[in-house]
């Protein structure tokens, strides 16, 4: 089994809660792990669970303490965990290729040329690559639908700014070899590379969260010209098809 000395493990959160750990940071094999893991409880969930929620290494387990015990539902995961190699899993079924017209540099994108500066890249090269890469959502979370994406090439292990700076929602911000798309305006310290028209949070559509754990995405670059006229197309110019 790919695994740790100390992973996976199971933690007590709560009165009324476990979490499963598959690592103390961020990896692929950790995150497909948390992903695949959570669908399987999704699949064959114990009665007694009333939430299951995965994160970048981890899943939490919510459950009814009235009908189901602490030590009965750490025996029932850890029945589960010894089942199968959870880092080496195949991906959950269903995951959607979305992708994202994306305007990258200049004012959409203002902190690019730093960005690809640490990266060990021109601006053109940086784009060429951000705009070719298929990125996992490895979790969705700190804002209403708000995902995060892996892994870029290791030069783009960049640091967070230290000085957080205010981006709109749709905003494309890059640090640590991942990406986040904003789903509402906020401040960050991750560099403001790109731009698109993309709503992540919808809350007036049947689906709200438009983006799952597990999802691909791509964004591609557009021309600024291009960028604006999709401000008024559904989903801002954003196609789905399925990951292959």
């Amino acid at each position: 089994m790919i695994q740790t000395m100390h992973f996976p493990d199971i933690q007590t959160l709560g009165t009324d809660g476990l979490l499963v750990r598959f690592g103390d940071s961020l990896s692929e094999p950790a995150n497909r792990a948390a992903l695949a893991f959570g669908a399987a409880l999704e699949r064959d969930q114990p009665e007694g669970v009333e939430e299951i929620a995965t994160s970048l290494v981890s899943v939490f387990v919510r459950f009814d303490v009235r009908h189901l015990g602490h030590a009965d539902l750490r025996t029932d995961l850890a029945n589960r965990l010894k089942a199968q190699d959870w880092f080496a899993a195949e991906m959950p079924a269903g995951r959607r290729l979305i992708t994202i017209p994306t305007v990258y540099g200049g004012t959409y994108g203002p902190q690019l040329a730093k960005a690809a500066d640490l990266a060990g890249l021109s601006e053109d090269a940086a784009i060429k690559e951000l705009s070719a890469a298929d990125l996992r959502i490895t979790a969705v979370g700190f804002a209403p639908g708000q995902p995060y994406l892996g892994f870029l090439p290791d030069h783009w292990d960049i640091p967070r700014n230290a000085e957080l700076a205010p981006v709109p929602t749709g905003a494309v911000v890059a640090a640590v070899r991942q990406i986040v798309l904003f789903s509402v305006d906020s401040p960050t310290g991750w560099s403001h590379v790109g731009q698109t028209a993309f709503r992540a949070f919808q809350p007036d559509h049947p689906e709200p969260f438009r983006l799952r754990p597990g999802d691909e995405i791509r964004f591609t670059s557009v021309t600024p010209e291009e960028y604006e006229a999709l401000k008024s197309a559904p989903d801002g110019g954003a196609t789905w098809g399925k990951v292959e």
